[in-house]
């Protein structure tokens, strides 16, 4: 459950960040598989970093466990995208 919130949290974190930063936006789709690979990889990276304690938080709903896996996940989608938005400008210079 605590890997789907955070890919749905990432989908939206990458369409968000895309339509505030007009220039990275790549378009709904490739914000949302962005935002759905950095929502996955920000939620392995978040709880790597508190040494699972987001983890072992997270197994029970509890509302402050799904607040921070939508955080982490929407960051995550975010950042993603970000760097895939300069990349894909670069590469198009």
């Amino acid at each position: 459950m605590e890997l789907l919130i955070s890919l749905i949290s990432g989908a939206v974190g990458g369409n968000v960040a895309g339509s505030a930063i007009k220039n990275l936006n790549q378009g709904t789709l490739i914000n949302s598989i962005s935002g759905i690979v950095g929502g996955g990889i920000g939620g392995q990276i978040i709880g790597a970093m508190t040494g699972g304690a987001v983890d072992a938080a997270s197994s029970g709903l509890d509302v402050g466990s799904i607040i921070g896996q939508v955080a982490s996940g929407g960051v995550g989608g975010g950042v993603l995208l970000a760097i895939v938005g300069v990349v894909r400008n670069m590469m198009s210079k």
